[in-house]
């Protein structure tokens, strides 16, 4: 799909305007060269490669050098992803006739992956922001998208996905929050855990049960930031991603008008799980990024550090391990840019490939950062080293978007059904 809106027009201007830096941590690196085997470009049309440059390059720039102390400090980076929203990162798939950039699934997973190399948790944040706006734009009517999508395409606005509850994480249907209709308003009781941005963003796409028992009784809404009734619990402490704030959403008698209701009632659970879709992708493609900085980090720590008279490189053990690191990467990139261009083309296999991405791509990519970490010895332990926060900020990846035990569940389910 061509790049349109505010990415369109930099992506276009990406050669001119980008430094190309595909190193972000130690840019001699760059100027001898990455390893062709695993250049993130391999595959990519002229136009995904600029605007990939674009987003390399605000990583590099503006995300980097930042990112150990967004973590320590918890800070919730807002005007750096304002300047993200400029170049298009707000609205990546959202239409551009609501301030969207109109991109498609694939290129979404290329920019996120690039983000990613800077700061795992503010691009994980970015995404789920993403998801939120994509659902407005498509479940929403005229009134809802012109109202919502414009400020969270370009960040004047945030937003967070509330499903998770207290007694419901996997069993997402059991969930209890509820929305009685008293006229033309909703009286929404109950509470959301884990909710990434909440307390500080402003728009929470809300899943809660308007009838019966089961995934037919939930519907989704839209809840403004300063209702009556919206309060929020305590701001939690993390391993990582702490970059964005984590808190319970909670309802309280909370009203809001009917209108603010995406779709028909029944239809949340059918939307929630088709905007996770995209989020498994989203999830994937930043662990993807993590992944990729790391194999770079310990390619180059290996050929600088010595011990026993010669540089690390040199170990035939340490040499098969960075190899099967790379090829696991690149084996994953594939999976999850194949799930993108299923989703884009709401092919059949689309669900399956989606869960097999983010159960694929979280867990090895997981795996490859940890053994970047081992081969940093002590010095990957310590937080003067970017490793250590790679490793701790996609961990959660395997636990949320679905855990990966349900990604398990969805894809045997897909095989045993066939006939």
């Amino acid at each position: 799909m061509a790049a349109v809106g505010p990415l369109g027009r930099i992506a276009k201007l990406g050669s001119s305007i980008c430094r190309n830096h595909r190193l972000l941590f130690n840019r001699s690196v760059q100027r001898r060269g990455i390893a062709s085997c695993i250049d993130p470009a391999h595959g990519l049309t002229d136009e995904q490669k600029e605007f990939q440059k674009v987003a390399f390059d605000f990583a590099a720039n503006e995300m980097a050098p930042h990112m150990a102390e967004w973590d320590q400090k918890e800070m919730f980076p807002v005007e750096t992803m304002r300047k993200a929203a400029q170049l298009g990162f707000g609205g990546i798939y959202v239409q551009p006739d609501v301030g969207g950039s109109g991109l498609s699934r694939l290129d979404t997973s290329v920019i996120f992956e690039a983000l990613s190399t800077g700061c795992v948790s503010t691009t994980a944040y970015i995404s789920i922001h993403n998801m939120c706006a994509w659902m407005i734009d498509t479940f929403g009517n005229t009134e809802q998208r012109e109202k919502f999508c414009p400020d969270l395409c370009s960040m004047d606005k945030f937003a967070s996905y509330c499903l998770t509850e207290p007694g419901s994480g996997s069993d997402a249907a059991s969930l209890l929050t509820s929305a009685q209709r008293k006229g033309d308003h909703y009286i929404l009781n109950g509470s959301k855990a884990f909710i990434s941005g909440g307390g500080d963003t402003d728009v929470y796409v809300v899943m809660c049960r308007t009838g019966g028992k089961g995934p037919k009784g939930i519907s989704c809404v839209v809840v403004e930031k300063g209702t009556p009734g919206l309060n929020f619990g305590k701001k939690e402490k993390k391993v990582g991603w702490n970059s964005q704030p984590t808190r319970a959403v909670i309802f309280e008698d909370c009203a809001i008008p009917v209108s603010n209701r995406l779709g028909e009632e029944g239809q949340g659970f059918s939307i929630a799980m088709k905007g996770l879709n995209g989020g498994r992708i989203n999830i994937a493609s930043c662990s993807l990024g993590a992944a990729h900085a790391s194999v770079l980090l310990a390619k180059d720590h290996l050929l600088v550090r010595k011990q026993f008279g010669e540089t690390l490189s040199n170990n035939q053990f340490l040499q098969f391990k960075l190899a099967e690191m790379a090829t696991k990467l690149v084996a994953s990139r594939l999976l999850v840019r194949e799930a993108a261009t299923a989703l884009q083309g709401n092919r059949p296999d689309a669900v399956s490939l989606c869960s097999m991405a983010k159960l694929f791509a979280t867990d090895e990519c997981f795996n490859i950062c940890n053994q970047s970490l081992q081969m940093h010895g002590g010095y990957g332990y310590l937080k003067d080293y970017a490793v250590q926060q790679f490793v701790r900020d996609i961990r959660v990846h395997q636990i949320l978007e679905g855990t990966n035990e349900v990604m398990r569940m969805i894809i045997s389910r897909n095989l045993l059904s066939e006939s």
